[in-house]
């Protein structure tokens, strides 16, 4: 076959180490030599043996999403082989977590990590808000994380002298030693969105980095995710 189609821009390229690797831009290719755990569904398309187990509904089975607080099922992959992931055909970015980080996630941003990862669900300190709470998943421990984003992502550095306040619905994750609080502001609700009601940021102080998706969720379209 010719054609642009089945030009090497479009080839899957052969395996070259277990694990996972950036695709291209909206799809990660995983190399599965024991077992990695993703998010339900995202799976398109694998080779070789493999099995795919859907994790139990507790809490270790399903990280949290943030302001509805619905929860994201995750499957176990098993075997020898390679799975490609994919979620809208979102961006796709990989994220190294070294010994010593914590890496806290919205868990809608998730798409799948290594196995040798911990998380626990973490609810965001004062995130009483209307809609639920702030419910996200904390990684820890050495591997992988791939996550998707809607659009190119923005990394904004966060130190002592400039914290940092973010939208709650862009929010996408943030570095260990960053204190979070949340923040009411309505001259910013009344300008940016037309009405009376209250805007709502997420405040981030401390030393860090902060991760933010040039995109905001309405409820309706957050449910869908």
């Amino acid at each position: 076959m010719k054609g642009d189609l089945f030009s090497s821009e479009h080839m899957a390229q052969p395996p070259v180490a277990a694990g996972m690797t950036i695709e291209n831009a909206k799809c990660v290719r995983y190399t599965v030599n024991g077992e990695m755990l993703a998010r339900q569904g995202a799976m398109i398309a694998y080779r070789g043996n493999l099995q795919f187990e859907r994790k139990g509904q507790g809490m270790g089975g399903m990280l949290k999403r943030a302001v509805t607080g619905e929860g994201l099922p995750l499957m176990a992959v098993r075997g020898q082989g390679e799975a490609w992931f994919a979620h809208e055909a979102q961006n796709c970015f990989i994220v190294d977590v070294e010994p010593g980080d914590e890496f806290t996630v919205n868990g809608r941003n998730v798409l799948c990590f290594d196995a040798t990862l911990s998380y626990r669900i973490a609810t965001v300190k004062g995130a009483g808000m209307t809609g639920g709470g702030l419910f996200n998943s904390v990684f820890s421990g050495h591997g992988k994380l791939a996550l998707v984003c809607e659009g190119t992502p923005l990394v904004i550095p966060v130190s002592a002298h400039y914290p940092v306040y973010v939208d709650t619905d862009a929010i996408v994750g943030w570095t260990a030693g960053l204190q979070t609080s949340l923040h009411r502001s309505q001259s910013i609700g009344s300008m940016l969105r037309g009405g009376s009601g209250e805007a709502v940021q997420l405040l981030l102080q401390g030393e860090g980095y902060v991760v933010v998706r040039p995109s905001e969720a309405t409820p309706q379209k957050a449910g869908q995710h």
